[in-house]
């Protein structure tokens, strides 16, 4: 699978400072900065240090079976079109020779919404979809339960509070406040596209 996340620091020196740091225990495949320049730090075959604690789908050692892909980004401002462009060239081929589907290509608060927000509300899914590298369903479901819709698009066991964050991040960015009805009918649609898929 594809892990996406962004790296929380104030720009790209800083980042690719502690991702090359042995001593942080962190790193990643690759990184992308805002002006769209491309640095590898992992081979793609080679396990990094990207995903920590956490699951999807029933897997729990999310490092040994994906590529992590950090986007130089505070994760309060809009990722740039630089950058946008270089990522989607990057994941349709890496997506191509390693055989990814769409599904599998998830953001880091999907596998660990406990204690992970990226990469965040202002990552544009949507587009990525519309160019067949990530899952967005249109449209909404029944209005079924939500935990079990959750459980069944990948979500780890999670506070309920965390899971429905990390859930509005992907899929409804914009929704504030207590679980409504808008997100049990969308998180039954999508769950029901993760299971076609």
């Amino acid at each position: 699978m594809l892990v996406l996340h962004y790296t929380g620091m104030r720009d790209a020196e800083a980042a690719l400072e502690r991702l090359c740091d042995p001593g942080a225990e962190v790193s990643a495949h690759f990184v992308i900065c805002p002006r769209g320049t491309l640095f590898q730090l992992v081979p793609e075959e080679a396990r990094a240090w990207h995903a920590g604690a956490g699951g999807w789908t029933g897997v729990s050692d999310i490092n040994s079976r994906s590529i992590g892909i950090e986007l130089v980004n505070t994760g309060a401002q809009p990722f740039s079109e630089p950058q946008m462009q270089v990522l989607e060239a990057l994941m349709r081929d890496l997506m191509g020779r390693h055989a990814i589907l769409p599904r599998d290509v998830i953001g880091h608060s999907d596998m660990a919404p406990a204690r992970k927000d990226d990469p965040g509300p202002r990552f544009d899914w949507r587009r990525l979809a519309r160019h067949g590298l990530a899952l967005w369903p249109e449209g909404m479901g029944a209005d079924l339960p939500l935990g079990p819709s959750l459980t069944a698009i990948g979500y780890p066991p999670a506070p309920p509070e965390k899971r429905l964050q990390a859930f509005r991040f992907r899929f409804d960015p914009a929704a504030r406040g207590p679980e409504t009805a808008r997100d049990r009918r969308r998180a039954s649609a999508v769950a029901a596209a993760f299971i076609r898929a």
